[in-house]
C-alpha cells in the first residue's frame, strides 16, 4: 500500500482524460457536500476543518465554493497563504477525493445570491449581504479521486489474499487525477 492512497487502496486505473475526470471527480463530490479543509496557520502548522461545499448539482466547473467568516481564522489563512487542500471521504461508499487548489475571496453579490441556502443561512443570520460574509472560491490546480468499486467482502478476501501471496490486491477500484492548471 502506497502512503497516498487509502488504508487497502491500491491505484488499480490511471485515466489521462481531463473531461473524465473531472466529470468523475463532480459525480463524486457530489453527494458529499462537508470537506476538510486545510490551510497553513501563520505558525506554520496545517489546521483543518469541516467546511461546507457550496457549489449546485450543475456547477461543475474547476472551483470548489465556500462562505466563511472575514473575522475567521480559516479567511485570515487563505488571505496569508491560498494554496489550501479539500480533503472528502465516504467510507460507505469507498469513495475519497483530495482536491488541492488557489483560495480566494470573490465579490461576487450574484453568485453569492445564487449559492446562498437555508444551511448557511444558520451560520450566517445576518444572511448573503452581511459584511462579515466572504465567499471563497477554490480553483482546482490537482485533485485525485478513489473510486472502490468492490464490496467490503470481496476487499477482505483480496487484502487476506495479497497477504499470503505477498503481491499487493488489483483490481479494487479506479483512481484518477485531474490536472487543471
Amino acid at each position: 500500500m502506497g502512503s497516498q492512497h487509502p488504508p487497502g487502496h491500491q491505484q488499480q486505473q490511471q485515466h489521462g482524460d481531463t473531461g473524465h475526470d473531472l466529470h468523475k471527480l463532480w459525480e463524486l463530490i457530489k453527494d458529499m457536500r462537508f470537506g476538510m479543509f486545510t490551510t497553513r496557520h501563520e505558525n506554520g502548522h496545517l489546521h483543518s476543518r469541516p467546511m461546507t461545499t457550496q457549489n449546485r448539482r450543475d456547477d461543475d466547473g474547476d472551483a470548489v465554493w465556500f462562505f466563511m467568516s472575514r473575522s475567521s481564522e480559516p479567511f485570515a489563512d487563505v488571505q496569508r497563504e491560498p494554496q489550501v487542500n479539500v480533503a472528502y471521504a465516504n467510507p460507505s461508499s469507498d469513495t475519497y477525493v483530495s482536491v488541492a487548489g488557489l483560495a480566494e475571496e470573490v465579490n461576487d453579490a450574484q453568485r453569492r445570491h445564487a449559492l446562498w441556502n437555508t444551511a448557511t443561512q444558520a451560520w450566517f443570520p445576518n444572511g448573503p449581504d452581511d459584511p462579515d460574509v466572504a465567499l471563497v472560491r477554490v480553483r482546482i490546480t490537482h485533485a485525485e479521486y478513489w473510486d472502490v468499486h468492490e464490496s467490503k467482502l470481496v476487499q477482505l478476501y483480496k487484502m487476506a489474499r495479497a497477504a499470503v501471496t505477498g503481491h499487493p490486491p488489483t483490481d479494487m477500484g479506479e483512481t484518477g487525477q485531474v490536472r487543471m492548471h
